[in-house]
């Protein structure tokens, strides 16, 4: 066991340099580059650090066992022992956090991040609850000290949403919120329902890494833009001016539609945003793909249709049917209270499962 994990910390230091290498290579963008350089020396300095004291604690380790062996003084073995046992703790501990510096971190889980909501499965009452579930994640950024701004929305008629997305500007944004994608079910009973009967309803999260112009590149030739009057709220404006914009990706198909802002170039601008991050989460999904065959995609594969929480409002109870975490606290959840308690669980099972995956590679 302890030359596997001696041979992988090798590999690993020398992975990590090599990429360095490669990186020295290209600074189209100095800024950007020279903060994911600092991060992945970061990388370097924490494996070479818990892997010089693995080393350390081993050595001490073997030391003790021997001077275990060797001593005949009954009142010198115990305190050996007990220096023997404090050590082995702490070589546990280390080989814990050495193996974690090992486990390649997905870069883009620090970047912002754009949150989509739509409606789901259940009519009027699914509209409300994807209303409800976008004033939990800005109340959560709230919280956490995170920038929230609405990109687009499509109101239904009952003071619901059909549909929105919003841009999240803050440190760690995506690494957090990307563990919310997936179907969402709500059990309540409506305000609109004369019987007291419970409804069962779903509404879907998707969360994309927000992408530079650096990282996607986008030819006007596989663009189709069309403009068009907005609709819905806004007052007499939308309904006049051709400010809603359209785009339309030719190549993937893939269509972004902003109508929020009066000015026809910033629901452009607001379109291409989402546009990149749509695309460059693709990309990004494949390539993890190919590096873990374990994970799944979020796009393109049943991550998106997996029912991953459901909030029962008559029960007053949460519940992640991926942890298999509750919270017997509805009001604060909704109030984004204990949002963390949930991404916290997920990041430990991910953690947990990446370190058994390593253990595993021979």
């Amino acid at each position: 066991k302890n030359g596997d994990i001696l041979n992988k910390f090798d590999e690993k230091i020398e992975l990590l340099k090599l990429n360095q290498q490669k990186k020295h290579l290209n600074w189209n963008s100095k800024i950007r580059k020279s903060k994911e350089l600092a991060k992945e020396l970061g990388n370097i300095s924490d494996t070479h650090y818990y892997g010089t004291q693995w080393f350390k604690l081993n050595k001490q380790v073997t030391e003790y066992e021997k001077a275990l062996k060797e001593e005949q003084d009954e009142t010198l073995k115990e305190l050996i022992k007990e220096e023997l046992q404090s050590s082995l703790e702490s070589l546990q501990n280390n080989e814990s956090e050495l193996i974690s510096s090992m486990i390649d971190k997905d870069p883009a889980d620090e970047r912002d991040a754009i949150l989509e909501v739509r409606a789901g499965a259940g009519g009027d009452e699914a509209s409300l609850f994807a209303q409800d579930m976008l004033n939990m994640y800005e109340k959560y950024c709230g919280e956490k000290g995170w920038n929230f701004r609405l990109l687009s929305s499509s109101a239904s008629g009952v003071n619901g949403i059909k549909e929105a997305s919003a841009s999240i500007k803050g440190e760690g944004a995506f690494g957090r919120l990307r563990h919310e994608t997936g179907v969402h079910r709500v059990q309540r009973v409506p305000t609109t329902e004369t019987m007291g009967r419970t409804h069962t309803s779903t509404m879907t999260v998707a969360v994309l890494p927000v992408a530079q112009e650096a990282d996607v590149q986008i030819h006007e030739r596989d663009l189709r833009i069309d403009v068009y009057r907005s609709s819905g709220a806004g007052g007499q404006h939308v309904n006049t001016t051709e400010s809603a914009v359209r785009i339309t990706h030719i190549p993937t198909g893939t269509v972004v539609a902003i109508q929020d802002e009066r000015s026809q170039l910033m629901n452009k601008d607001k379109a291409m945003q989402v546009l990149r991050s749509r695309l460059f989460e693709v990309e990004r999904r494949r390539l993890m793909d190919e590096r873990n065959s374990q994970r799944s995609s979020q796009i393109g594969s049943g991550e998106r249709n997996e029912r991953i929480r459901t909030y029962n409002f008559s029960q007053g109870r949460v519940t992640d049917h991926r942890s298999s975490v509750s919270v017997h606290d509805i009001t604060g959840m909704m109030e984004g209270l204990h949002l963390d308690e949930f991404i916290d669980s997920m990041i430990t099972q991910e953690l947990k499962q990446a370190i058994e995956n390593l253990q595993k590679q021979k």
